[in-house]
């Protein structure tokens, strides 16, 4: 496994904000506002990333082509999400990183345009960055906010370059890694 990405304390903060629209309410209100949102704009693909926004959407009847989930809610309950799948990739990502494994499962999974989970192990929060800059401009990348509701960042030319903003913003692990040299 190669980490390719570290969280810093400053990108930490920012990383509470809600990245893109956020919808509030419950799993009900949620999901209602969800679909008047797909039937009316039509976005090309729907990604999620975690598993309780996963498990509603599939359990509402919204099957998103990709979800990123790390079989936890709130990082301590098991959560298995359950919906057929045609492909299952599990990688390693741990908590306030990005690994090269998966930027790699995302970016292909997307190209492959089957229905596909990704599992993670360690902590799937932070690769919505990665799903923003790699889904087509038009889809929708839907993540959950704890005890408020859910987020929908429509991918546009400007999501995207905010999305690459935030990871040139982290730090490269190989130069947490470096000896310094005299």
């Amino acid at each position: 496994m190669t980490m390719e990405y570290n969280l810093t304390p400053k990108l930490r903060m920012k990383f509470k904000e809600p990245f893109g629209v956020l919808i509030e309410g419950s799993f009900n209100e949620t999901m209602t506002k969800m679909k008047q949102l797909i039937d009316k704009e039509k976005p090309l693909e729907i990604i999620s990333v975690g598993d309780v926004v996963s498990q509603n959407l599939h359990e509402y009847n919204i099957h998103p082509q990709l979800t990123i989930i790390d079989n936890r809610f709130l990082r301590t309950q098991s959560m298995p999400v359950t919906a057929s799948v045609e492909k299952t990739i599990k990688v390693n990502n741990p908590k306030g990183t990005i690994t090269k494994e998966a930027i790699l499962a995302i970016k292909e999974s997307i190209e492959r345009k089957q229905h596909t989970h990704i599992v993670v192990e360690g902590e799937e929060d932070l690769l919505t960055i990665i799903a923003v800059i790699y889904a087509p401009e038009n889809a929708y990348v839907v993540y959950g906010q704890p005890h408020v509701g859910i987020v929908i960042v429509r991918v546009t030319p400007e999501k995207k370059l905010q999305a690459q903003e935030f990871l040139n913003a982290m730090k490269p692990l190989e130069k947490l890694n470096k000896k310094k040299t005299v």
